[in-house]
């Protein structure tokens, strides 16, 4: 059966939020299955929890070979927010903490929770890359504990060059985290390569389960655990809690199938997003891609719809589920920090709508979704023309009123 047709599509709507979250892979579905109709605790000692223990033990090795680092230098957590708090606290001693200006709020909320007045935030250019210049400033002071750069945006795709901050960071004396938790599964990873000392992922950001995800820890870095949960020695005394042996499980079975096809995936997914936004912007006018002058992650594009709100475009075209920024912004009163970080207007970054591909994506999705987009830019516009038209009118009549005296300060 050919992979990219095995996703259900309810009530025929279109996917391309596979940053929010991707469709489970059918290989974890199975394993996770199998293993659910099994019993045993992974820190048992009789045949049963051995059992356990052995899939959660295959389940790290496929998930470091994904990664390309030893299975004793993982360790799994429920997901990528825990594995981040992880880092910065175990890693926090008291200095400062760098983190750039469109990290996740996994990463900015926890270090400044962790080193309240001790953060540096380091600026993004216009196309969504860290400014290096900066962070070494930051560096000089010789006073850093930790740097925080995400190797991969989660709203523009932009990739972070994650060797020029490692070695920034190494001279300084800073260790050094990434939340990878986009580029996992995605592209080709190397850690025996890239010298990150620690790294966060989600299993559902590549087709494994929600609710499950890893922290590597660098085995040299001889870094002491500081937990957040107390209650027990699990992983190494980094968490308490019973192993969630079947998202763990379904977790390496996604690594192993991410790692067999990461390279097929990625041409697929790049080329379905390259003719997504050639089509788009040729038949949408105002409309523009942002961060594609840097590298980005085969599967993602931020394409902003000039004084278009994305929420209303969105609704516009119910069978299309896209984003209007991050799914843990949803609901979020105010624009996407990470828009605004790169200089965009508040107007800019509330007609933003990020498309984000992947393994199942199909042409057919993507034809579907250059039809719906122009179609429903064309109706938010075509709405918003009247209240334009009657708010130009009521202003040319306010300037022909005579003056108040009526003083507005308070």
């Amino acid at each position: 059966m050919d992979p990219y047709l095995t996703v259900d599509r309810p009530l025929g709507v279109t996917y391309l939020d596979y940053n929010a979250t991707a469709p489970l892979r059918a290989e974890a579905l199975a394993a996770m299955v199998q293993v659910l109709e099994t019993v045993g605790n992974a820190s048992s000692q009789h045949a049963y929890g051995v059992e356990a223990a052995n899939h959660v033990a295959t389940a790290r090795r496929r998930v470091a070979d994904l990664l390309g680092c030893s299975a004793g230098e993982l360790i799994f957590t429920a997901g990528a927010t825990e594995a981040n708090n992880l880092a910065l606290h175990a890693t926090y001693r008291g200095r400062r903490i760098v983190v750039g200006a469109s990290e996740h709020p996994a990463i900015l909320e926890t270090a400044h929770a962790c080193a309240p007045g001790n953060v540096v935030v380091a600026p993004v250019s216009r196309d969504g890359a860290v400014d290096t210049v900066a962070a070494a400033a930051a560096l000089a002071t010789g006073d850093v504990d930790v740097v925080s750069i995400m190797a991969a945006n989660n709203e523009t795709g932009v990739l972070s060059d994650l060797s020029a901050i490692v070695e920034l960071a190494h001279a300084a004396g800073a260790v050094v985290h990434t939340d990878a938790t986009q580029l996992v599964g995605k592209l080709p990873i190397d850690l025996g390569e890239l010298d990150v000392d620690l790294l966060s992922l989600s299993a559902h950001k590549f087709g494994g389960p929600q609710g499950v995800g890893a922290l590597f820890v660098r085995r040299s870095l001889r870094l002491a655990p500081r937990p957040l949960l107390h209650g027990g020695g699990h992983e190494r005394g980094w968490r308490a809690g019973t192993a969630n042996v079947a998202g763990i499980v379904g977790m390496g079975a996604a690594a192993l199938e991410a790692k067999a096809r990461c390279s097929l995936e990625a041409e697929h997914s790049r080329q379905l997003r390259d003719r997504l936004e050639k089509s788009l912007l040729a038949a949408v006018p105002g409309s523009s891609v942002n961060g594609s002058t840097r590298p980005r992650l085969p599967g993602v594009t931020s394409m902003t719809f000039a004084d278009t709100p994305a929420d209303a475009v969105l609704a516009a075209m119910p069978t299309v589920a896209a984003s209007d920024g991050s799914a843990c912004h949803s609901g979020a009163l105010g624009p996407s920090h990470v828009l605004t970080a790169m200089g965009l207007s508040r107007t800019e970054a509330e007609s933003t709508i990020r498309f984000s591909l992947g393994y199942a994506t199909t042409e057919a999705d993507v034809d579907h979704v250059i039809q719906a987009v122009p179609a429903a830019v064309a109706h938010v516009r075509n709405a918003l023309r009247p209240v334009v038209k009657m708010s130009s009118r009521v202003n040319e009549s306010r300037s022909i009123l005579p003056m108040s005296n009526t003083s507005t300060d308070r």
